[in-house]
């Protein structure tokens, strides 16, 4: 894995979430992944597209969630309400955002969708051919666990991704 096109995730991450959500931001060690991974209890997914492909999952619990949001919003959240989901997809879609503005800077220019949110402990994100690197992120609001599987594209494929989601057995 290329860390040119890693580094500024991991970057955008600690800092987005340092400064918007007015905590420190200690990163553990990054593991490499090859298997699917579970979502956690609220998992943001962004796709990137471009010369840059792939997914940025940013995973952690309900809790680590209400908590990132009342610090960016300045009150407290007690319910994972439609209010608060939106505060955490879009902290998720401004640590990928920045991220793409470093990582264009570098010479890979990549779009990113808007966050799909995704609810509910235990559901499997295969991410195929791509390795995940996985950064588990401590603040005082709780664990973010940050997945990357991206990667740079094939000359002639720029354009997509395919990320399928499955439902645990005891969903269907």
């Amino acid at each position: 894995m290329n860390v040119k096109i890693l580094n500024p995730f991991l970057e955008a991450a600690a800092e987005v979430v340092a400064a918007e959500c007015k905590t420190s931001v200690e990163r553990g060690n990054l593991t490499l992944h090859k298997s699917s991974m579970t979502a956690d209890e609220v998992t943001v997914l962004i796709s990137l597209i471009g010369k840059i492909q792939g997914v940025a999952l940013y995973g952690m619990s309900i809790q680590t969630g209400l908590g990132l949001v009342s610090r960016v919003m300045g009150q407290t959240f007690t319910e994972f309400d439609s209010l608060a989901q939106s505060g955490v997809a879009e902290l998720g879609n401004v640590i990928s955002g920045c991220a793409t503005v470093k990582l264009s800077q570098a010479g890979y220019v990549a779009d990113i969708s808007p966050p799909t949110l995704i609810l509910g402990k235990g559901l499997t994100v295969s991410t195929l051919d791509f390795p995940r690197i996985v950064v588990p992120l401590t603040t005082e609001a709780g664990d973010v666990t940050v997945h990357l599987a991206i990667r740079e594209a094939p000359a002639d494929k720029s354009d997509s991704v395919y990320v399928p989601i499955t439902l645990p057995a005891e969903a269907k």
